[in-house]
């Protein structure tokens, strides 16, 4: 039986105390810490839980004999926590993002890897049927070579949503919509097709003027040649906070097809003239493997948690380590750098880049405004993001 300590129970805590209930027989919840304890007596209260709370983590005890912990504190706080129980000998789940510049990624990777413990970023889409086939569907090949990418991450926040105490700064939110938001989809985008040679982006805010931050950014990246890209590949990445309805989505362009979550085949072949026509023999047997890969028995961060509660106890490998965190910060700090110094931006960015430091994004990075109300705690309920699901699964013959 594992002993699980949460830090931080504002509202993504309750995804992470739900996933672990769903493993009554694995582990138990014996430790909330939150700078504001009556949150975590409300947490405790509402799961029905027998844990200890403390108002600070360093005040969990070695006593408590703690195995893994989920870090669920505003982003500014990220690093220095996973540091902390690492170096305790202690596996850490730390949610998104999962730092805020690389140098934190990088001394939090250093610490996992001196204690030898587990250091996984949140990226729960990863975690979904949807993303998982058409993963799978890419690493396949049957739509040949990349040579378009579409990452849309559109959410909706309304003015008041900057009027939390920790958002809209960039000392303790570390950016907007871009680190906060569309990282799940950068991520994705990572995961999938690695990391790009060259970023352009431009940031805006249009609809906050009580944050500093952006509400808005699109970046074009572009890549070299490889197993999955075609030469010059590009992939563009909007991301949003005024999006009405949240329409997210993920489409690749391939050399003989184009792929989507939600899931949508398209494929096309040239008549003569060089216009289109459509290619019904490719497009079914790509849809046929898409439909007929195996499913996940949990999804989203109940999956994700799965997965590293296994690999400690079976000491099996897991999917998402600090390496995959640290792109996916890589390539929203080259939107920042590229936004903001308007120009392209070429990967892998050094130690010695002028945002390599939080200190030194901070210094460097656009204040669009200047935040003008904080509120120590919101009411109502939180968009997570779509299921990316629209089909009906085929089972293997």
């Amino acid at each position: 039986m594992l002993n699980i300590a949460i830090i931080g129970t504002g509202n993504i805590s309750k995804a992470h105390i739900e996933a672990y209930l769903a493993f009554p027989k694995r582990c138990r919840i014996t430790c909330l810490a939150d700078i504001f304890p009556e949150k975590a007596e409300l947490k405790k209260k509402e799961f029905n839980l027998d844990t200890e709370i403390f108002d600070d983590y360093k005040k969990i005890p070695k006593s408590a004999s703690i195995d893994l912990v989920s870090i669920c504190s505003p982003p500014f706080m990220h690093a220095q926590t996973a540091i902390h129980f690492l170096k305790a000998g202690i596996n850490v789940i730390v949610e998104k993002p999962m730092a805020a510049s690389l140098e934190e990624c990088d001394a939090m990777i250093k610490a996992a890897k001196k204690s030898g413990k587990i250091l996984s970023p949140v990226a729960q889409n990863r975690f979904k049927d949807p993303i998982m086939n058409l993963k799978r569907t890419l690493d396949s090949q049957i739509i040949g070579k990349v040579v378009h990418a579409q990452f849309d991450s559109f959410w909706w926040r309304g003015h008041c949503y900057y009027d939390l105490w920790w958002r809209g700064t960039w000392e303790k939110e570390r950016g907007g919509c871009t680190l906060n938001h569309a990282v799940h989809h950068i991520d994705m985008l990572g995961w999938m097709l690695g990391r790009p040679s060259k970023v352009s982006a431009i940031l805006s805010n249009v609809s906050h003027d009580n944050a500093e931050v952006e509400d808005i950014s699109v970046a074009v990246m572009q890549y070299k040649a490889g197993s999955l890209c075609a030469k010059g590949a590009l992939a563009q990445v909007t991301s949003s906070v005024v999006h009405h309805e949240e329409e997210q989505q993920i489409v690749f362009q391939g050399e003989n097809a184009s792929v989507s979550a939600p899931w949508k085949v398209r494929a096309s072949s040239s008549m003569p003239n060089g216009f289109p026509r459509e290619n019904p023999d490719i497009k079914k047997k790509i849809d046929n493997f898409y439909k007929t890969s195996p499913a996940l028995k949990y999804s989203g961060h109940t999956g994700q948690i799965d997965n590293v509660l296994t690999a400690i106890e079976k000491g099996k490998d897991y999917l998402i380590k600090g390496e995959d965190g640290r792109l996916t910060i890589e390539l929203i700090t080259a939107i920042y750098k590229s936004g903001t110094e308007g120009r392209i931006i070429d990967l892998p960015l050094k130690k010695n880049d002028p945002f390599y430091t939080a200190d030194e994004i901070m210094s460097n990075v656009k204040r669009f405004y200047k935040k003008t109300s904080s509120v120590l705690e919101q009411e109502g309920n939180i968009t997570t993001g779509n299921s990316y699901s629209n089909v009906k699964r085929k089972e293997k013959k």
